[in-house]
């Protein structure tokens, strides 16, 4: 890919994000304006205000103006990365996303590699073992992880490992009266094993059953059958003209399951009680912080745009053979 053709590429990129990014604005802060939530209610949690100071509250959230007025002004403080302020933390949205979600990231980024890993190893070797004891075994993992919920295999997690054997801690970043800053890394990384693990096997069932259906196409087509006739056999079969093939669709499929992966960090960090941005979303919701609950949405639609965009990047990195344009598609 040629300058020009990477400055197309971005240029058309930038262009999609930015109307993603209005789009999910716009419609979100309509969901929440139309919804019972009441952020004047909300900040005073039930406390005594007289009609003078409400009015005054209601000037600052703005929940006296019309909704078109509203989304201006949000749109507009949105282009000065201006989220508001967070009623919970008490601290503007951005810095409360940008510390939850630096723990998040990291739990999701080992969870994503970790299943992305072990799943594809599974699928390949699933695949080279077809209708063998190990496929059937791949699958009936794979079936009951895709069945059950991802909180429910937190739960049973936690209390196999924390409660019965308790190999690790039952919850939190750090533990109870420390400070983040001054907990060591053993303490740190004891409390992260468990939600990283929960997270990594609910993401290796999809890309293992992938893997394994494109890895028994591959071995089945006809160049595939005349490498067997020239004596090709084994390991060397699957890794000279099966891993090739396969590689490609199981990364971009492993980039595209960014949204399913936040999905599954907001559960699994509520079971674990883990500091990060999905726990950060509920309490949000729960407590009826709207700013905070909206800074997420919108942190959210990049996290999985990003996703998509290197998923896209991946294919000239692994295969330069596909062509440009394939990537405006």
């Amino acid at each position: 890919m040629n300058k020009n053709q990477l400055l197309k590429f971005f240029g058309y990129k930038f262009v999609r994000f930015a109307i993603l990014i209005v789009v999910v604005a716009i419609f979100s802060f309509i969901l929440i304006d139309l919804s019972p939530i009441d952020p004047v209610n909300a900040y005073l949690k039930q406390a005594a205000v007289s009609e003078s100071q409400r009015q005054i509250l209601e000037g600052y959230f703005g929940t006296n103006v019309p909704l078109t007025t509203k989304i201006f002004h949000w749109l507009s403080n949105l282009m000065h990365l201006d989220l508001g302020t967070s009623l919970i933390y008490r601290a503007p949205v951005i810095d409360v996303i940008i510390d939850k979600a630096s723990a998040s990231i990291v739990l999701m980024a080992i969870s994503w590699l970790l299943s992305g890993v072990v799943g594809f190893t599974l699928g390949v070797i699933a695949g080279k073992n077809k209708d063998s004891w190990i496929d059937k075994a791949v699958k009936v993992y794979c079936y009951i992880i895709q069945s059950a919920p991802s909180f429910w295999i937190g739960m049973l997690i936690l209390m196999v490992f924390a409660v019965y054997l308790k190999l690790f801690p039952i919850g939190f970043g750090v533990p109870i009266g420390v400070r983040s800053s001054d907990a060591t890394f053993i303490e740190w990384a004891s409390r992260l094993v468990l939600p990283t693990l929960t997270l990594s096997l609910v993401g290796v069932a999809p890309i293992a059953m992938y893997t394994r259906n494109e890895l028994i196409q591959v071995l089945s087509s006809d160049y595939v059958l005349f490498a067997k006739s020239r004596g090709e056999k084994g390991w060397d079969l699957v890794k000279n003209h099966g891993l090739r093939n396969i590689l490609l669709p199981a990364i971009t499929l492993q980039f595209l399951s960014f949204n399913e992966l936040f999905g599954g960090a907001i559960l699994v960090e509520q079971v674990f009680s883990y500091p990060g941005i999905g726990q950060t979303a509920v309490a949000a919701g729960l407590n009826s912080d709207v700013p905070l609950f909206l800074g997420i949405v919108i942190f959210s639609a990049i996290f999985v745009f990003v996703g998509n965009l290197l998923a896209d990047l991946s294919y000239y990195l692994i295969d330069p053979r596909i062509k440009e344009s394939e990537l405006n598609d």
